[in-house]
């Protein structure tokens, strides 16, 4: 109706686009710290045994493949890829589509 209505003319204020650029750092951060997390705690000390004659069953009691910690830095990491596939697809989202039909 009036014409400071119209989008071209709004600027968008300071405080809306605080929190555009905060996601994605921390988005970028939280990847940096998970990997940083399993760079370091990529030491595995278990071990594994083969005892072809004894007639006892070999359990491995929490043996895994990889360490708890980096299992940690891995999930960080994961958490910040969500955070970052999510920031770019609301902002993908958020686009002006008023040239199409």
């Amino acid at each position: 109706m009036g014409e400071n209505d119209t989008p071209e003319e709004h600027e968008p204020s300071k405080r809306s686009k605080l929190p555009a650029a905060v996601v994605p750092l921390l988005g970028v951060a939280a990847v940096l710290a998970g990997i940083l997390i399993a760079y370091l705690n990529r030491d595995f000390t278990g071990w594994f045994g083969y005892a072809p004659l004894s007639n006892k069953p070999f359990t491995a009691n929490g043996a895994a493949f990889i360490t708890e910690g980096t299992q940690i830095g891995l999930a960080i990491m994961v958490a910040g890829l969500l955070v970052l596939a999510f920031w770019a697809g609301y902002r993908l989202g958020r686009r002006d589509n008023s040239g199409r039909g």
